[in-house]
């Protein structure tokens, strides 16, 4: 985290664990009264790279799943770069801003992504730099989100924004959807920015813009899920984060041949699970047409508003068809399976 912008978010009361807002002050609102406000986080928790060079866009296009040259500094695109396997090393949001390309990963997978895709630079003339510090990450989420964001920055948003980047020469804005917003500002008008957002919007911890990320069905890899799933298990071919019109990629030739020959096996659902103990990313469970062996993990979990835990979850689809699914063993917590926003056909 960025040393003055902790400085200025300890002035509003933040407490910091692991450089992740908790909470502010002793405020802890309850999760169900947040969502019918509008609410004010910090992201700092991810992180972002910056690709910079004649290069950039030829570079990235050979080692991501997505199509780049469909983002521009208007359209942002969901993503994931891939062992040879086509195994899944992180996830990611990329979009443009002037001649750089941006992509938003968790913080802990910035260091090892950078220093892997390093290794294929060689000769191209691209840059890559850990930009984290150089910009701060504000969300905005709720049901006015939108018009709060249009006002303040003097801007029209569309009513369905998904992944629509603007750029104004303060900031940029993802549009993750219609009610959450995200603005990338330098550390010197961040202040400013919280500040003005404040006065509409209460501040909340980081957990809850992942709860509302994990309900959109976006998954987010992390140290614990490293190289388990290949895209599709996680639903990337769904929400635009894999081409199979584009050329060669790391892992590319398994995941067509999944996507063309093969039968996919396993997916990702969203599910509620109740429980007063703690659900993690990495996770097994376990389905009752396989016994003692494990059927799928946690890929997300995040406290509910209801108690216990909303996830979501790579699951073998017989194990869901057969019936309950169970978390960590055998006969554990039973995971209550719900729609998500896509659909998985």
């Amino acid at each position: 985290m960025q040393e003055h912008w902790r400085t200025f978010l300890h002035t509003q009361q933040a407490i910091i664990t692991n450089d992740k807002v908790v909470r502010f002050g002793e405020n802890r609102l309850e999760v169900q009264k947040i969502g019918a406000e509008t609410v004010l986080v910090d992201l700092s928790h991810l992180g972002l790279l910056v690709f910079s060079g004649e290069d950039a866009q030829t570079f990235l296009q050979n080692q991501l799943s997505c199509d780049v040259k469909l983002v521009n500094e208007h359209q942002a695109q969901y993503g994931s770069y891939c062992t040879p396997k086509g195994r899944v090393l992180v996830n990611f949001i990329l979009w443009q801003r002037g001649d750089e390309w941006f992509m938003q990963l968790p913080i802990s997978l910035c260091a090892t992504i950078q220093k892997r895709l390093s290794m294929f630079i060689l000769r191209s003339k691209v840059r890559v730099s850990d930009s984290s510090n150089q910009w701060i990450r504000i969300g905005v989420a709720g049901k006015t989100a939108c018009e709060h964001i249009a006002a303040f920055m003097q801007i029209a948003i569309d009513a369905n924004p998904r992944l629509e980047v603007m750029q104004t020469p303060q900031a940029t804005l993802v549009c993750h959807a219609a009610d959450r917003i995200e603005l990338i500002v330098t550390p010197e008008k961040a202040p400013e920015f919280w500040m003005l957002l404040r006065q509409h919007a209460q501040p909340c911890g980081a957990d809850y813009w992942d709860w509302l990320t994990l309900q959109a069905g976006i998954p987010v890899i992390t140290p614990e899920t490293q190289e388990e799933f290949i895209p599709q298990m996680i639903n990337l071919d769904l929400i635009g984060g894999v081409s199979f019109k584009k050329g060669c990629y790391p892992g590319q030739e398994i995941v067509a041949r999944t996507q063309y020959l093969g039968k996919l096996k396993r997916r990702m659902y969203r599910a509620h699970i109740a429980t007063d103990d703690r659900v993690s990313a990495g996770d097994d469970l376990y389905g009752a047409d396989f016994e003692d062996q494990s059927c799928g993990k946690i890929v997300n979990a995040a406290p509910s508003p209801r108690g216990g835990y909303d996830v979501l979850a790579v699951i073998q689809q017989s194990s869901v068809a057969a019936g309950k699914v169970y978390w960590k063993a055998p006969r554990g917590a039973v995971l209550a399976i719900e729609t998500l926003p896509y659909a998985l056909d």
